[in-house]
Formats: structure tokens, sequence, C-alpha cells
């Protein structure tokens, strides 16, 4: 975690509140790490972290979504901001269609 909040320290985003939301909550089982903020300019933040060496496609991105309508029933509130954290490569497809629906995509995260 303390990557993490370098990593948006740096980007001039401090966090209130700031947790770790395991996958298996969310009938998840994948290898994806989601967390769960406040910021201190009162928006909320879905973060996905995504550590993979394969390409991220745009199948992969239909199940990102699927997680994140998980943790919107989960936590029963829709967030402002929704970032994806992510280390391999993505498909074009897949970050049109992640951009198209409100997200935020970071490549080169770790």
């Amino acid at each position: 975690m303390k990557e993490l909040t370098t990593y948006f320290v740096n980007k001039n985003v401090l966090f209130k509140q700031l947790n770790e939301i395991q996958p298996k909550v969310l009938g998840s089982r994948k290898k994806i790490r989601i967390y769960d903020g406040i910021g201190i300019d009162k928006n909320y933040y879905a973060i996905f972290i995504l550590d993979a060496k394969s390409r991220f496609l745009r199948k992969n991105a239909n199940d990102l979504m699927n997680i994140y309508n998980k943790l919107v029933d989960f936590k029963k509130h829709n967030y402002k901001k929704k970032i994806l954290l992510i280390s391999s490569p993505l498909c074009s497809h897949a970050k049109a269609l992640l951009k198209e629906n409100g997200w935020s995509v970071k490549i080169d995260f770790m």
C-alpha cells in the first residue's frame, strides 16, 4: 500500500481513508488488488491494481467492469473516480472501452 500512496501523492491526491477489499469478498478469483478510498477532495476512488505478464484484452476489461459493479453493490456507493493501474501491455480496444465507461488507465505502475 505504501507504493500506492506514494504514487498518488506524486499526483497530488491525498486520501483520508484507503481500504483494501479482497476479490474473494466480491466473488472473484482474479489476482487483482482492489482499494476503496476517500480523498481529501471528497471524491470517492475505486482503484484496481493488476500485475500481469500477458496483454490486457477487451475480455479482461469486461471482467474488470463486472468486478467494479459487484464492488458498487457491495459498498452500496457509486465512485466518482475509477482507476486501473496496470503493468502489462494494454489492447487498444480494451483501452477505448474503459475510457468510454469513465475509467482512468495508468500503464507501468509497478
